[in-house]
């Protein structure tokens, strides 16, 4: 019997039009551009304007541009999971709304809430339902941040931005697809990055909306602090494991929360900067949409057989990198030979 690998075959991706820049959040908050670069590296965060959309507008975009790049109808997809932390409801499953928007009917679909981390835990399942007889699932990161962003707040209004991107897992018998997961998670950091309010343990209420406990709270050093040790170990773990040296490395893909993080990451596995994607200073952080928005942007210099190591850290504390070489020339999709 051969083995049968799960492989990422197209990438889509939305990313909203009006553009906030460090310099309109210096109107709003008492901040400024040198201010942010210095610490973050963030330059400008998309922003989702318009009443009554949610990160299934932007999900449902993303899964449309993958479909028609990858030349999938909606009725072939077997599975759709997607990664959020700003759902459009708590429930019905943002995964349930994409699907419907799109026209896809009748599957198994749901959300995953890993925080930063949820592409990662969303790949690592798709990779085990592909393995068991799928044979396309679409995995989303989507995230509306600015849904749960306190404006008042520059410690945290600064970082985050508005992005949906989407990937499509196939199996292949070929050695190529998702090699290696390491995936971890210590519920003992959950107290520095969080939202209080609007769960079970801290209903929605007037309190609550006026104390702002229904937007981002983080405690910023302690969170880079453990976000440093944890994304750079790991990374450096599933290279030892594989053993891969920087040389055998095309790509870090790391999570873009901090650009001090990411390059300590990279530092961590010997890699220069010209191997790692960053666009961090674009987007800032989408959360959950992060690592497969870079995907997307660098799709078409990426290589049949590249080595890449997709890297993340997030509020949980939830952690983890998976090792997989790349499964198509991504520059034939570009110019669309492919």
């Amino acid at each position: 019997m051969k083995n049968i690998n799960a492989v990422i075959t197209g990438v889509g991706a939305y990313v909203p039009e009006y553009v906030l820049t460090n310099e309109e959040l210096s109107t709003i908050v008492d901040t400024s551009d040198e201010w942010i670069m210095s610490r973050v590296g963030i330059k400008e965060r998309r922003i989702l304007k318009g009443e009554a959309k949610g990160a299934s507008e932007m999900g449902a975009e993303a899964v449309k541009q993958l479909l028609q790049k990858t030349g999938t109808k909606p009725e072939e997809v077997d599975l759709l999971i997607c990664a959020t932390v700003t759902p459009d409801h708590i429930f019905p499953g943002t995964s349930a709304i994409i699907c419907d928007k799109v026209g896809i009917r009748n599957i198994q679909s749901f959300d995953i809430n890993a925080a930063c981390s949820g592409f990662l835990y969303a790949l690592d399942t798709a990779v085990k339902f592909v393995k068991t007889g799928h044979k396309k699932v679409v995995v989303v990161g989507a995230e509306k941040m600015s849904s749960i962003t306190d404006y008042t707040d520059r410690t945290t209004c600064v970082l985050f931005g508005d992005a949906s991107a989407a990937v499509m897992i196939e199996p292949s018998e070929e050695e190529v697809g998702v090699m290696d997961t390491i995936l971890r998670s210590d519920g003992a950091g959950r107290h520095h990055l969080f939202m209080k309010a609007g769960g079970s343990k801290y209903p929605s209420s007037h309190e609550s909306v006026d104390n702002k406990e229904h937007c981002v709270y983080q405690d910023g050093p302690a969170v880079f602090k453990h976000a440093v040790s944890k994304m750079a170990d790991v990374s450096a773990e599933i290279m030892e494991k594989n053993n891969l040296t920087s040389d055998d490395i095309s790509w870090l893909v790391p999570h873009q929360a901090n650009l001090r993080i990411i390059d300590a990451t990279a530092r961590r596995m010997g890699l220069e900067k010209e191997k790692v994607m960053i666009n961090i200073q674009r987007y800032g952080n989408t959360t959950s949409a992060t690592i497969p928005l870079c995907l997307w942007e660098w799709e078409n210099q990426l290589e049949k057989g590249d080595n890449i190591v997709l890297s993340a850290f997030g509020a949980g504390f939830t952690w983890g990198a998976i090792y997989l070489k790349w499964g198509y020339d991504g520059k034939a999709v570009a110019d669309g030979s492919k």
